[in-house]
């Protein structure tokens, strides 16, 4: 089995090779997927976080364009100003004022009023390099995601904590990924033809 890092080395390439045509398609065909999942769930999703595209990820700027017209309560992730390795999840609207952080993604300034506990979103849209049939996440190495998402671990009923949605291309499919005790297992991977739920 490859190891982490030369997978996400391989599916980086992989997904970056992809042109702006195919990255347009494909985010055409991502909100679709998740326009019909929304229809799926029994209650209706209101707060929903999402984050900004980078590194040849699949293209959310039409979701949260959609999202932002349909009035969801909209939220970014936020690298944590006092607890290393962490994110906070910060609502955003018209007047939130915008920096890179120290991997030159832009995100919004902190700002304590705009962050709100991570049990009160209804869906977490997730990046990822790659996942696998069983619903494991390959995240860039930062491991933020799952330090941040470990809180909710405890809480097995998916009726009060959010729902975690990986978002990819499907060429970011591999058979299987090596797993670390850390490692937070997703609730469903949306791509541009599937919703793949697991253990729903």
């Amino acid at each position: 089995m490859e190891s982490r890092q030369q997978l996400r080395s391989e599916i980086r390439q992989r997904r970056n090779s992809l042109t702006l045509a195919q990255q347009k398609v494909a985010s055409i065909q991502l909100l679709l997927q998740v326009n019909k999942l929304f229809d799926e769930m029994h209650n209706a999703p209101h707060r929903v976080a999402l984050y900004l595209t980078n590194d040849g990820e699949i293209d959310t700027g039409p979701l949260i364009e959609q999202l932002k017209e349909r009035e969801f309560d909209l939220l970014l992730p936020v690298l944590h100003p006092f607890t290393k390795g962490y994110l906070n999840f910060q609502s955003v609207n018209r007047h939130t004022q915008w920096h890179n952080n120290k991997y030159g993604i832009q995100e919004p300034k902190p700002e304590a009023s705009s962050v709100g506990p991570i049990s009160t979103i209804d869906v977490i849209f997730m990046p990822l390099v790659a996942f696998d049939a069983q619903g494991n996440r390959l995240g860039m190495g930062g491991g933020y995601y799952d330090r941040t998402l470990a809180q909710l671990q405890p809480i097995s009923d998916k009726a009060v904590r959010p729902l975690l949605v990986g978002l990819a291309h499907d060429c970011q499919e591999v058979k299987k990924l090596p797993t670390e005790a850390w490692d937070v297992p997703i609730d469903v991977i949306i791509t541009p033809t599937r919703i793949i739920k697991y253990n729903q």
